[in-house]
């Protein structure tokens, strides 16, 4: 009865045992937040650095050669079309107009002279007095002295043109850029005097690879340039221009040594903010629909691949890989994982592969994803 009792307890020992060790083994079980993955449509803004050229810009060049001897306007002055903007010493080119009237005036004296010539031998031929052959002379004589009309006009014409440009004046509605040269400086034809740039509009140039050129494309469907799509733009400090922009159209070629393509926004600028020359940044939407988010807290990398811990049958921690499609604040766009499945996003330094662990299930923190802003812009 004694041996009974003993072997009694001792199973009762090692029950209790067991049972210790079962509880202690479930005490080690970490207690980790889980969420379930979402999908949501999201815009994500894609930046592109471009170059700003107003949309009407001249450069004012000296067409003939003098001395400077007016500056009517100051550098960064608004000009009307038609202003007058410098004006080049004309005396030269007066004196070379009155030479070529006086030419003309000669040219057509001469050429009466050889009509009155054909008309008297023409008397002449009549009477039999002089032959055929001298009236053909004469009239000889009378188209090369009309001819000599037609070239003393086209050198007269020149002349006046010439001293037409010693007067120049603004070809549109613009400000005015830097004057190098002061009153008195010698100008040769084709000197650069200034430039004249309209910034009323101005055009953003900037280029996108041949991929990225394909998207657009396949995002029109119909048409060659995505058209007035609307894109926004940051300044050179950072700051959000106000106004929207749309992309207006491309280049007709890819450059050979980028691979990419010129695209062309347009913006309004009534504050005339933006200046020809002036950088800035274009933000085009991306938009991405049913996007798996993944938060970049919850991932880690092993040889330059993406992986998370995702809750498996009876709670069983397993590593999964994933392709990153694209980043939007503090969450991965993945690809390889699917809406509904639940991933752990603590403690993953202490996590192993195949560890099971006590899920605890927490909200997803992405509604407002779906909802994400694009830039409000003053249309």
């Amino acid at each position: 009865m004694q041996k009974k009792s003993v072997v009694l307890f001792s199973v009762l020992c090692v029950f209790a045992a067991c049972d210790n060790v079962k509880k202690k083994r479930e005490r080690d079980i970490p207690e980790l937040e889980v969420m379930a993955l979402q999908a949501k449509d999201v815009s994500i803004p894609k930046g592109y650095i471009c170059e700003i050229n107003a949309v009407h810009y001249v450069e004012i060049h000296a067409r003939v050669q003098g001395y400077l001897e007016e500056i009517y306007v100051d550098e960064g002055q608004w000009v009307k079309k038609g202003q007058p903007l410098f004006r080049i010493s004309s005396n030269e080119y007066k004196e070379m107009v009155s030479k070529a009237e006086a030419n003309l005036q000669r040219a057509i004296a001469e050429a009466k002279t050889k009509e009155l010539e054909v008309d008297r031998i023409k008397l002449m031929v009549d009477k039999r007095i002089m032959s055929s052959t001298e009236l053909d002379v004469a009239e000889a004589k009378k188209q090369a002295a009309e001819f000599g009309i037609a070239e003393a006009k086209s050198v007269l014409q020149n002349a006046r043109i010439n001293l037409n440009y010693t007067s120049i004046y603004a070809p549109f509605n613009g400000i005015i850029d830097r004057i190098p040269f002061k009153i008195g400086s010698l100008i040769n034809s084709g000197t650069l005097l200034t430039s004249v740039s309209n910034i009323d509009d101005v055009f953003a140039y900037f280029r996108v690879s041949e991929s990225e050129y394909l998207t657009f494309r396949h995002a029109t469907r119909t048409n060659a340039v995505p058209k007035m799509q609307r894109v926004s733009l940051v300044l050179a400090d950072g700051s959000t221009y106000p106004y929207g922009g749309y992309i207006e159209t491309m280049e007709g070629d890819f450059d050979k040594q980028t691979g990419s393509i010129a695209f062309r926004a347009r913006f309004k600028n009534p504050d005339k903010l933006l200046k020809h020359g002036s950088s800035g940044k274009i933000l085009i939407q991306k938009v991405l629909e049913d996007a798996v988010l993944v938060p970049q807290q919850s991932t880690f990398t092993v040889q330059d691949k993406n992986y998370v811990f995702i809750l498996g049958e009876k709670n069983i921690a397993q590593a999964k890989s994933f392709r990153v499609v694209d980043r939007y604040e503090k969450y991965f766009i993945a690809r390889d994982l699917e809406e509904g499945q639940k991933i752990i996003i603590e403690g993953l330094q202490q996590l192993r592969d195949g560890a099971p662990i006590k899920p605890k299930l927490v909200p997803s923190d992405t509604s407002g994803i779906s909802r994400l802003s694009s830039i409000q812009l003053t249309q």
